[in-house]
């Protein structure tokens, strides 16, 4: 069973963090719409959804993918590389703690699950402007028992790692080879986004479907054809705040 734990739009949601974009007016209604939608991509791709609240404290709780990092062994509880974004890992850790066994990054480590990509037991951490080092030793430590194998992948022009890179499956990525480079992840393929649009790296591995931004329907057609079975969403105004489809849950398997 694949458990989807989401979390509600924020009323002050137009207040998040932004680093790379523009700030522009954010129609919370209309995400809290999108966001409805999305959950139910997910309950229809064989998720049982559980979504958390969001107070006017936690302007970008919704991105909850950012505050932990699971695994069948294990759930790490990150360190945001936002210091406003801290306060959101308490009632994540209570909603995976009758699931998995915890671990929290400590400073001086910052980390975002954003820049956590994990391919089979490779375990891929984008060292950005908000995962340092320090953390992605700590991970590495962590998964070490384990038998993954972290590396590390510079993070430039974008905000997270996976902004520039998903995975399709176990052995295919989408990837934009403009962000990241594509020697960084040894010998997989990979579907390319399509020039025109290069924020469409970010696609949502969710059972046997895709989900998938319906703004980029030139890399939807790359990957319909490679034979993904897409699920295609309007996401624009969580685009707004440098949100990605990715970003708005954490899936497990129970």
């Amino acid at each position: 069973m694949l458990i989807a734990l989401t979390r509600e739009v924020s009323p002050a949601f137009g207040a998040c963090e932004l680093t790379h974009l523009p700030r522009v007016p954010i129609d919370v209604d209309t995400a809290r719409r999108q966001h409805r939608v999305y959950e139910q991509a997910l309950t229809a791709a064989g998720c049982a959804v559980e979504r958390l609240t969001s107070g006017p404290d936690m302007p970008d709780a919704v991105f909850v993918e950012d505050i932990a990092v699971v695994f069948d062994e294990l759930a790490i509880i990150t360190r945001p590389g936002a210091e406003s974004r801290r306060e959101e890992g308490v009632a994540v850790a209570d909603a995976l703690r009758p699931c998995r066994m915890l671990r929290t990054i400590e400073a001086p480590g910052t980390i975002d699950g954003g820049d956590v990509l994990t391919v089979g037991r490779s375990v891929y951490i984008g060292r950005s402007s908000r995962t340092n080092d320090h953390a992605i030793a700590q991970v590495r430590r962590l998964l070490m028992p384990f038998g993954y194998a972290v590396c590390d992948v510079v993070v430039a022009g974008c905000l997270h790692l996976k902004s520039a890179v998903t995975a399709v499956d176990d052995a295919v990525l989408l990837i934009n080879p403009d962000w990241i480079p594509t020697a960084a992840f040894g010998d997989v393929e990979f579907v390319r986004v399509h020039p025109e649009e290069p924020m469409a790296a970010n696609a949502l591995r969710a059972g046997h479907s895709l989900i998938y931004p319906a703004a980029f329907p030139r890399t939807a057609e790359r990957l319909a054809r490679r034979g993904c079975r897409l699920s295609c969403i309007d996401a624009s105004e969580l685009a707004k705040a440098e949100g990605a489809v990715t970003c708005c849950s954490v899936i497990l398997r129970q």
